[in-house]
C-alpha cells in the first residue's frame, strides 16, 4: 500500500472513528442492551431488528448475514463500530420495499402516473433548445409519461417538436420516437404514454402515425375500434408504450383558435424562489362565480377541445392517425361542470392548468374525485412558469388527479416532492391512489377533500446525526476558514391539515453534527403524506447554503433507525451524505 493511499484510508478510518465517538446516547445504550461484553451476536443481532427496527419477520439467518458483510471489522459480531456502520449503510434505508409491491392488475386510472411536461427542452420554456437528451433523462429517472408538442417543419413537409410561439430551437419527432424506444424501459418495465400536442395537418398526422408504427413496431399498442368502457392495466401493458392525444381535427380549426398571450404575466414570478425553490402553499379559496370563462381562459396555450362529433372536421381527420390513440384527450364543450361529467360507456382524459384546477376544487372537489376513478385528470403548469417552475402536485394528487405533469428540467422543492413520491413501489412510476379515492359509499358518495378528518397515526421522527459532507464537499465550500454550521428542517408535505416543517437547532463548526432532537407530526390523511427532509448550512452574511435533502412517502417508511440518503438540488442522491433517524408510529 502506498503512503498516499494509506493516508487516505486511515483518513477516512478515523473520520468515521470520530463519527462513532459522537453517536448519541440512545444508540450506545441500545447497543449496550443489546450486545454482550461489547459483541452483538446474531442472535441479539435478530431481536434488535426485531423490538427495535420492527422487521417483525427478521431471522438469526438474515442477522447473520449483517455480521458476515462487516466481519473486517470484528470477527465474532457487532462491536460498536461495526454496529454503527451497519445503521448507516445502504442495507438499512427507511424503505419498506425496493421493488414493484403494490397490486398492478387495475385500470391505469387507479394509479398515480410520474408525468413529465414538454419533456423535449432543456431548460426554460421560451428560448431553450428542444433535445431528445431531456427525454432520455426522464425515461431514465423512471418518468412515464412523455409529452411531445408536434408542429410543421419550415417547409411544411415534416414533423418537428417545439414549444409552439416561443424561440425554442425545433428538434425532428422522429429523433424523439428512436430516443423514446431506446430508453423507455431503462427503469421500468410499465407502459410509456406519450401525450401529444398536435399542431399538425391531415397529411402530416398520416405522417406521424407511420413514424409511430415503424419506429415502435409491436411495442406500440393500439386499441380496437370501439371506444374502451375502462383502461387496460399497467400490468397488462408492461413494456408498451401507449399514444395519449386529442381525436384528429381540421388543422384550419386550430388555426382559427385565439393566439392571444399572458405575456404581461409572464415572468412576474421570476424571482419568487431561492435556489431550492419557495415553500409550497396550498390553494386559495376562491369563487367560480363565472366556471365556462374560467375552463377557456388557457385553452388557448396548451390544451384542447373534445371531439364532440364535429362531421366537418371529422372528413379532415387522419383515420391511421386516430387508430393509434389509447388514452383519447380533451374538455367537452361547457364550463367545469360538464367537463367531470362521467360517461359509463367510455373514459378520456382530461387536462387542466394547475390554476383552472385550483378553480375547480373550489366548487366540484368531489366531482373531480369522482371522475378521476374512471378517467384520467391531466394537470399541468400554468403558462407565466417560463422558467420551467413548479407547482403544488399535493392538490391535484389529493382529488384523484393521475398525470401531474412537471417540468422535469428544472427543480425546487415542488419537484422534490415529484421525485419523492414516485420513489414509491420500486420507482416504477406508478403509485396506487388509496382506497378511499377509489371507493364509492352508499349512497354513491365519495371522499371530500374539504371535510376535516381526525388524526389517524402520529409519526414521531428522532433527527439523531448526519455524516459524509466531508467526503462529498470541497472543504471549503461552505466556509473557507472552518466547519460547517449545519442545520436540519424535517416536515409534512400533504393534505393541508398535514402540511407543517420543523426545524432543528444549528451546530457551529461540525461536519459531523449531532443534533439529537425528536419531532411528532399528526397525520389526518398519511396514505398522501410525504416526509420533507433539508440539511442547510447556516450563513450570518448571505443566504442559507444547501447541504442536501429528500423526500420519503410516508406509506413506504419504515420504522425504526434508519439510513437516510440525501440528494443534490437535482434529486441526484450524494454518495455520501446520509443523515441517521428514527422513524416510530403511535
Amino acid at each position: 500500500m502506498s503512503k498516499q493511499t494509506y493516508r487516505v484510508c486511515f483518513c477516512f478510518h478515523r473520520r468515521f472513528r470520530l463519527a462513532v465517538t459522537e453517536a448519541p446516547a440512545e444508540i450506545k445504550d441500545l447497543f449496550s442492551q443489546y450486545s454482550e461484553n461489547g459483541i452483538m451476536n446474531a442472535d441479539r443481532l435478530r431481536n434488535f431488528l426485531i423490538e427495535v427496527q420492527k422487521q417483525e419477520k427478521a431471522t438469526e439467518s438474515e442477522a447473520q448475514g449483517i455480521i458476515d458483510q462487516l466481519r473486517h471489522i470484528h470477527r465474532k459480531g457487532l462491536n460498536l463500530e461495526a454496529f454503527f456502520k451497519y445503521l448507516f449503510s445502504d442495507s438499512n434505508l427507511p424503505f419498506h420495499s425496493r421493488t414493484v409491491h403494490h397490486e398492478m392488475n387495475a385500470p391505469l386510472s387507479h394509479y398515480f402516473i410520474y408525468t413529465g411536461h414538454n419533456s423535449y427542452l432543456t431548460g426554460n420554456q421560451l428560448s431553450s433548445d428542444c433535445s431528445d437528451v431531456p427525454i432520455k433523462q426522464a425515461l431514465e429517472r423512471g418518468v412515464r409519461v412523455i409529452e411531445l408538442d408536434l408542429w410543421p417543419n419550415a417547409a411544411k413537409d415534416n414533423v418537428d417538436v417545439l414549444h409552439g410561439r416561443t424561440l425554442t430551437t425545433p428538434v425532428e419527432l422522429l429523433k424523439c420516437l428512436k430516443c423514446i424506444k431506446e430508453h423507455a424501459f431503462t427503469a421500468s418495465e410499465y407502459p410509456v404514454v406519450i401525450t401529444l400536442e398536435d399542431h399538425l395537418t391531415p397529411d402530416l398526422q398520416a405522417k406521424v402515425a407511420h413514424m409511430a408504427t415503424q419506429t415502435f413496431e409491436d411495442i406500440l399498442f393500439t386499441p380496437g375500434p370501439e371506444s374502451l368502457k375502462e383502461f387496460p392495466s399497467p400490468e397488462s401493458l408492461k413494456r408498451r408504450i401507449i399514444i395519449s392525444t386529442k381525436p384528429p381535427k381540421e388543422y384550419l380549426e386550430a388555426k382559427e383558435v385565439k393566439e392571444k398571450e399572458n405575456d404581461s404575466q409572464k415572468g412576474k414570478e421570476l424571482g419568487d424562489e431561492t435556489a431550492w425553490g419557495k415553500e409550497l402553499t396550498h390553494q386559495k379559496s376562491m369563487s367560480v362565480s363565472d366556471d365556462k370563462h374560467d375552463l377557456d381562459e388557457e385553452d388557448h396555450n396548451e390544451e384542447e377541445d373534445l371531439d364532440c362529433g364535429d362531421t366537418k372536421a371529422q372528413q379532415h381527420e387522419a383515420p391511421e392517425y386516430k387508430r393509434l390513440i389509447t388514452i383519447h384527450a380533451g374538455k367537452p364543450k361547457g364550463g367545469l361542470q360538464e367537463c367531470f361529467k362521467v360517461d359509463p360507456d367510455k373514459v378520456r382524459r382530461l387536462s387542466l392548468s394547475e390554476q383552472q384546477l385550483e378553480k375547480a376544487v373550489a366548487t366540484y372537489g368531489k366531482e373531480i374525485v369522482r371522475f378521476t376513478q374512471r378517467n384520467i385528470l391531466r394537470v399541468y403548469p400554468k403558462g407565466t412558469r417560463i422558467d420551467s417552475s413548479n407547482y403544488n402536485p399535493l392538490i391535484g394528487w389529493t382529488h384523484g388527479a393521475q398525470m401531474v405533469a412537471f417540468n422535469m428540467q428544472g427543480h425546487g422543492r415542488s419537484l422534490w416532492l415529484m421525485q419523492g413520491m414516485f420513489r414509491a413501489n420500486g420507482g416504477c412510476g406508478y403509485v396506487k391512489k388509496p382506497d378511499f379515492l377509489l371507493k364509492t359509499d352508499p349512497p354513491n358518495e365519495v371522499f371530500d377533500p374539504k371535510v376535516k378528518l381526525s388524526v389517524k397515526k402520529t409519526l414521531k421522527v428522532t433527527v439523531y446525526m448526519g455524516e459524509g459532507w466531508y467526503y462529498d464537499f470541497r472543504h471549503t465550500h461552505f466556509d473557507a476558514y472552518s466547519p460547517p454550521d449545519f442545520y436540519a428542517r424535517v416536515g409534512i408535505a400533504g393534505v393541508s391539515a398535514d402540511t407543517v416543517m420543523k426545524k432543528t437547532k444549528t451546530l457551529e463548526d461540525n461536519w459531523v453534527p449531532t443534533w439529537n432532537e425528536e419531532f411528532e407530526f399528526p397525520l389526518t390523511v398519511p396514505e398522501l403524506a410525504l416526509l420533507r427532509i433539508e440539511v442547510h448550512e447556516y450563513d450570518m452574511s448571505e443566504k442559507d447554503d444547501f447541504g442536501g435533502q429528500t423526500c420519503i412517502p410516508v406509506s413506504e417508511l419504515r420504522s425504526g433507525i434508519r439510513a437516510v440518503p440525501l440528494h443534490n438540488e437535482k434529486g441526484e442522491k450524494y454518495p455520501s451524505v446520509k443523515l441517521l433517524m428514527r422513524f416510530e408510529y403511535f
